[in-house]
């Protein structure tokens, strides 16, 4: 079987596609679907891209995924997440920040547990809203980079959850809901914040 994949709907200066398939290895997921956006974007064939990890810096570095063509690195981010049998790509230009988070309508008890202990809502009994403020909330941490290092309950999320920030640092995220065949996703761009407008 060919893993199949769906456009997302993205923020400016992004393209995604979501992949799902049980089958296929989450590595193989995210080379493939890599390939297919890189393709589309340079107009070219997906055998000519070839996708592959970057080599470990030291310990606790992670590694990202770096696209070539003709033996030559193009300078093209990208940013994967998954979740159980599905993996969305991004690709965008390397100034960007982006994180992406991916879960699925049937979040596991741990998974509510978890969500609770971090969330900064008043109504925690509603799964489906918890569920959709901590995508939002994981997709800012993704984007900021700094991983297990920050909490979850660091990140704030505007009233109409369309912006998150982190108060230490200069950037607020625009939040896009790609939300797709019964996935719950979430893009965000990190844009600088102006002086006089900081929270």
């Amino acid at each position: 079987m060919t893993l199949q994949t769906v456009p997302l709907d993205t923020p400016d200066g992004v393209t995604a596609r979501l992949g799902w398939d049980p089958a296929t290895s989450v590595h193989d997921r995210r080379r493939i679907i890599a390939k297919e956006l890189i393709a589309a974007k340079l107009g070219c064939e997906p055998k000519d891209i070839r996708v592959e990890r970057e080599p470990p810096r030291g310990f606790g570095y992670h590694t990202r995924l770096i696209a070539s063509r003709d033996g030559e690195e193009l300078p093209i981010s990208i940013v994967t997440a998954s979740y159980r049998a599905a993996t969305v790509v991004a690709i965008c230009d390397p100034s960007l920040s982006v994180g992406i988070d991916i879960r699925d309508m049937h979040p596991d008890d741990a998974d509510i547990r978890q969500m609770g202990r971090h969330s900064r809502l008043i109504d925690e009994s509603n799964t489906e809203d918890l569920l959709q403020h901590w995508v939002r909330v994981q997709a800012v941490l993704e984007a900021d980079g700094r991983g297990v290092r920050v909490a979850p309950d660091r990140v704030h999320l505007d009233t109409g959850r369309n912006k998150g920030w982190i108060p230490d640092r200069n950037m607020k995220y625009e939040l896009v809901d790609a939300s797709r065949d019964g996935w719950i996703i979430t893009i965000a761009v990190g844009r600088p914040v102006p002086p006089a407008t900081r929270p």
